[in-house]
């Protein structure tokens, strides 16, 4: 069955790096149905991919007993024109506009994932969840080179 805007896939983990493999593949195939060119599945993976870490870094300080809401969306009445990415974690709210991406002449390893996300994705959007934690949430639309290529 493949997804449509209106039935998202769902998953629920815990904040362990070993099931972070689990949502990129998830990713990816929704990415592939979406429609997106290898390029673009690669970056809107990576994005997943920081985004998930930086939870389990920050908002969980590497606990790996602690949730983490998945959700991904295609878009569009035919599922083809992007993805919807929502990431929902329970640890501490934080300040929305506190959340920046690190100046890149500050150069040393890490803490690259918030520039990272905002450089593959449309959309970045980080907002206090209701009952606690922090919703992200991310948009890929399918851009008019990679329809072109189809």
């Amino acid at each position: 069955m493949t997804p449509t805007a209106s039935r998202p896939i769902r998953l629920s983990i815990y904040s362990m790096p070993s099931h972070l493999p689990v949502v990129r593949a998830a990713v990816e195939k929704a990415c592939r149905q979406a429609g997106f060119d290898e390029e673009a599945a690669a970056s809107v993976v990576l994005s997943v991919d920081e985004a998930l870490t930086n939870i389990i870094r920050h908002a969980y300080k590497g606990a790996d007993d602690q949730q983490i809401d998945v959700e991904l969306e295609l878009l569009g009445p035919r599922g083809c024109e992007g993805l919807l990415v929502r990431l929902r974690d329970y640890g501490d709210q934080v300040d929305p506009s506190q959340i920046k991406p690190r100046d890149l002449d500050d150069v040393r390893p890490g803490g690259l994932g918030v520039h990272i996300m905002k450089e593959c994705m449309d959309t970045v959007r980080f907002t206090p969840a209701k009952g606690g934690g922090t919703l992200l949430t991310m948009i890929k639309r399918i851009s008019v080179k990679q329809e072109a290529g189809k």
